[in-house]
């Protein structure tokens, strides 16, 4: 995908997201998306459209619990999903801007 991108693999245009852009973004970083993914991506995604901000870690399992159950509710699920520093890979992946509580 042929997209800008900032010095950490951002969108520097959020209306340049696709799925392909996303599925692109994840390859780089090392993840296959799977529907688990998705639902992570299509949630954090619909949230930022609510709230015109990226949603935190937190937020993102709150969410998840609200929206899946308790057993995908959880940091650990999202932790499994996307490794190191998920709120900033799901924002990533789905276009969004980095949270503001990133580094």
């Amino acid at each position: 995908m042929d997209v800008a991108v900032d010095k950490e693999g951002f969108l520097q245009k959020l209306q340049d997201w696709s799925p392909e852009v996303a599925t692109s973004i994840a390859q780089k970083d090392g993840i296959s998306l799977t529907t688990d993914h998705w639902e992570v991506i299509e949630l954090a995604r619909d949230f930022y459209e609510r709230h015109k901000i990226s949603p935190a870690a937190r937020i993102i399992v709150k969410l998840l619990k609200e929206h899946f159950g308790e057993e995908k509710g959880t940091s650990i699920y999202l932790m499994q999903l996307f490794s190191g520093r998920p709120a900033r890979m799901v924002n990533k992946i789905a276009g969004l801007p980095k949270p503001t509580n990133c580094d």
